[in-house]
């Protein structure tokens, strides 16, 4: 069989394409892109690959006992560790890009600000071309963070916090550990001491995978235990946090408010009662999006050193235990 590479991506540019060729004459790999329109001519070349590069379940499963590697352009794999038919090599590697860091940060710092500066509030006030200027604001500046999940995310997350005079921010992984500079964290602690955590949790980020242990992690008992003036942000997976119980925290001002990327289900129905929460930023799962020029270059970065390290035999720097789900 010829060493190929399928890559089925709506985001390359020429630059992009042009990397990836190189590092696949580099490597010894023959190359063709497809764009979103030409599915079912990717479907018949992926048969005879050896290499995947995309976002696509479908085309995944149109692929050969010869996929070797199947490279996900986005940081949720949750669907191939779901489904183990989508692989006809029950080997076959599977590797995520975790580049969307820095844009989820970004988003996380303003939702953050969003709410502590009562900017839904402030958006009804204008809505109703009222003028009241008076609301009581907070600032990120001495305030105590609780990151659920330390990888990519959680890092970038913790240091732009860190760059605006955070009192402490506090990480929590499965592991105890982080992935960044150990300096980022004022400390690091398995999951299993979140209800000790959040008792004194002002803002909570979650930044988790879906997995059977983070499904529902945010209970109704553990929003129970956060403090009145606490708002919480998922950027990871909606399945974490009880929505129905955030809904009547938040309607019932239990919590100051909350900001969700992601929820269940998606896209979200016109008649469900998100829509009306009191103090909540819904967004359309847009935090890590590739519209950002730099996620989209370093996605095809990470992919064109991993392709070296695939022909040298060396590891993969991404690479996902299907059975733990990242």
């Amino acid at each position: 069989m010829s060493r190929n590479i399928c890559v089925y991506l709506e985001f390359l540019t020429d630059s992009h394409r042009r990397a990836i060729e190189q590092a696949a004459e580099q490597t010894g790999f023959s190359v063709r892109f497809f764009s979103p329109e030409e599915l079912e001519e990717a479907k018949a070349y992926v048969r005879d690959c050896e290499v995947l590069y995309a976002h696509s379940p479908e085309l995944l499963r149109a692929a050969g006992t010869g996929l070797k590697w199947y490279c996900c352009s986005f940081a949720g794999v949750d669907p191939y560790c779901k489904d183990e038919s989508l692989f006809a090599n029950p080997h076959c590697l599977l590797t995520n890009c975790n580049v969307y860091g820095v844009t989820i940060a970004e988003h996380v710092v303003m939702v953050t600000l969003m709410l502590l500066r009562r900017m839904p509030e402030y958006g009804e006030i204008v809505r109703r071309r009222s003028w009241s200027n008076q609301l009581p604001i907070r600032s990120i500046r001495d305030n105590q963070v609780t990151i659920l999940g330390t990888g990519d995310i959680g890092v970038n997350v913790a240091q732009r916090m860190r760059g605006m005079n955070i009192g402490s921010v506090t990480g929590l992984s499965r592991s105890g550990k982080a992935k960044g500079p150990a300096d980022l964290f004022d400390q690091v602690l398995p999951i299993s001491k979140l209800d000790e955590v959040l008792p004194q949790t002002k803002i909570l980020v979650m930044a988790l995978p879906d997995t059977p242990e983070t499904r529902g992690i945010l209970s109704r008992e553990r929003i129970a235990l956060l403090p009145s003036d606490a708002i919480v942000i998922n950027v990871g997976r909606g399945p974490a946090v009880d929505q129905d119980a955030l809904m009547e925290a938040l309607n019932g001002k239990k919590i100051a408010g909350a900001a969700l990327d992601v929820m269940v289900p998606e896209p979200l129905p016109q008649e469900h009662p998100l829509w009306e929460t009191k103090n909540l930023i819904l967004t359309p799962h847009v935090s890590g999006n590739m519209t950002l020029g730099y996620t989209c270059d370093r996605n095809v970065e990470l992919f064109c050193q991993d392709l070296l390290n695939y022909a040298a035999g060396r590891p993969l720097e991404h690479l996902v235990d299907r059975r733990r789900g990242y």
